[in-house]
């Protein structure tokens, strides 16, 4: 019998009361995870100062 090997699945995304992005994902066995990405207050679409 082989091991299983989980697959993540995208499941969506989501803002918390922060800010912070968070992507819910899960594998077909049951499993699943949450990645939180911290808010920094900067504008992703605009460089930082050099």
């Amino acid at each position: 019998m082989g091991d299983h090997v989980h697959v993540r699945l995208g499941q969506g995304l989501s803002v918390s009361e922060q800010g912070e992005l968070i992507e819910h994902s899960r594998c077909r066995c049951g499993a699943t995870w949450t990645k939180v990405f911290d808010a920094d207050g900067e504008d992703p679409d605009r460089p930082g100062p050099s």
